[in-house]
């Protein structure tokens, strides 16, 4: 295959891509500098596979970090080889089956794909463009510009 068609999201927008852009997704997202975007791209997600069919809502888990430690549950989502976690919503509650606390012996299948390319994959998928915001140093903080220090003596003005 060549290179330039690697990235091309409409020849990969299978169920089994998509969950391994989303597992590549939020792997990245706890150490990433801008989380909240990658955490929005996976929800987007997962809530059209869901939409669409290609992944299927199991039940709630009890949360492993809890807002305000409070009791907490997640909803488990099903796409392909994978399973994630999500926010649940109140209709989850009333029709989901509580399963209780999460098994720690599961993992998902390790995969091989870059950031970039699983972000492409699922911007295309679901119409999302992460904005890019200018990295500011600490310099360009600055509003003021260095002045040399004016020493006056005792009782004269600095003015």
């Amino acid at each position: 295959m060549q290179d330039h068609n690697r990235l091309d999201p409409s020849q990969q927008q299978s169920t089994e891509n998509l969950a391994r852009a989303i597992y590549v997704v939020n792997r990245h997202a706890k150490t990433a500098p801008n989380p909240k975007f990658l955490y929005a791209l996976k929800k987007k997600a997962l809530l059209k596979l869901v939409h669409e069919g290609k992944a299927v809502k199991k039940g709630l888990h009890f949360s492993n970090n809890p807002k305000f430690s409070k009791q907490q549950s997640d909803v488990l989502v099903s796409a392909g080889e994978y399973y994630f976690h999500m926010p649940p919503t109140k209709d989850d509650f009333e029709k989901l089956p509580h399963l209780g606390s999460l098994n720690k012996t599961y993992r998902n299948p390790k995969t091989h794909m870059s950031l970039t390319k699983a972000k492409i994959l699922l911007q295309c998928y679901v119409g999302m463009k992460e904005e890019k915001k200018p990295v500011q140093s600490f310099q360009s903080k600055k509003t003021r510009t260095y002045e040399k220090p004016v020493f006056k003596r005792l009782g004269e003005s600095y003015r």
